[in-house]
């Protein structure tokens, strides 16, 4: 074998070898792990996590990039998994998105929906039937988060 040919099979050998570990290297982000912090009490589809730090991100299955496990600060604790659609959004958001529903005075804000940071497809929570009909009827607003890293963010819900 000469040495153009050897060449060529070790590039293509690295090129392998780097397609192969590429999935690997990406695996973190493809559960969109995002922690936020609410400094109230934030409403999500069948519970209402007090002001806190939490953990949201995409379970690891095959069959569904639609369902939201959230944990404790520390992930030792699912306080609740819940289910979403997805949604677009009109630009790619550089860092994490939250969009909450405004409520009356003494109920808390509502999670509508979350954007991990570069992709332009979110998850809207799927709440009840009624519930859904309240949300469409009162103002929306989007909160970007500040990170400190991509995969960490603070959440101000005021």
């Amino acid at each position: 074998m000469n040495t153009k040919t050897k060449k060529v099979f070790i590039t293509v050998g690295l090129l392998l070898a780097f397609g192969v570990t590429l999935p690997s290297v990406r695996a973190d982000e493809n559960d969109q792990a995002t922690k936020l912090t609410f400094n109230q009490p934030v409403q999500i589809p069948g519970h209402v996590l007090p002001a806190g730090t939490y953990w949201f991100k995409l379970t690891n299955t095959q069959f569904s990039r639609n369902i939201v496990e959230i944990s404790n600060s520390n992930r030792s604790t699912v306080i609740a998994t819940v289910f979403t659609v997805d949604t677009l959004s009109a630009t790619v958001p550089d860092q994490t998105a939250i969009t909450f529903a405004a409520r009356e005075p003494m109920q808390p804000q509502t999670l509508v929906s979350w954007f991990y940071p570069g992709e332009p497809t979110g998850h809207q929570f799927i709440y009840s039937t009624k519930e859904q009909m309240e949300l469409a009827q009162v103002k929306h607003y989007t909160i970007v988060a500040k990170a400190e890293n991509k995969r960490q963010s603070a959440v101000s819900g005021d």
